[in-house]
């Protein structure tokens, strides 16, 4: 059976208050963009934050990936594309792009790795929950 992708693209239009005294986004920045990124996915893919939430759990970033290839000016159009990677194990993986709306060329690359804790216990989830492997399931993704 041959895995869907599953992904989303989000515009990003850096504000001023985002900029530093380069004229170009600051670097922790970013990651505000990787979260508008994660966000829409959510929403397109039934995988919010709430709907998580309310399934019992919460989803922490515990690792976080960037390299920075291109800086991204104040006023400068961009999209995230944010791609669900699975994984066997209790985790939400994501691979980003931040591209140039203007010229396609790549700013920044990165990754997120999200665990699974119990929102009552607040104890680390060591095997996906069944919600989650339903989730895979109901959009054609190898448990």
């Amino acid at each position: 059976m041959e895995e869907k992708t599953l992904s989303v693209r989000t515009k990003v239009r850096p504000r001023f208050s985002e900029i530093d005294a380069m004229t170009i986004v600051w670097h922790g920045n970013y990651i505000k963009f990787l979260e508008d990124g994660r966000e829409d996915f959510g929403i397109k893919y039934g995988l919010d934050y709430m709907s998580v939430y309310e399934a019992g759990y919460m989803t922490p970033v515990v690792k976080l990936n960037i390299e920075y290839k291109s800086p991204v000016f104040y006023g400068q159009e961009a999209v995230v594309e944010t791609t669900f990677i699975n994984s066997p194990a209790a985790k939400i993986v994501f691979e980003y792009k931040i591209l140039c709306v203007k010229r396609g060329s790549i700013f920044t690359t990165a990754s997120t790795q999200q665990v699974f804790i119990n929102a009552q216990t607040r104890e680390l989830e060591l095997t996906p929950p069944k919600f989650f492997e339903e989730w895979k399931k109901k959009r054609g993704i190898e448990v």
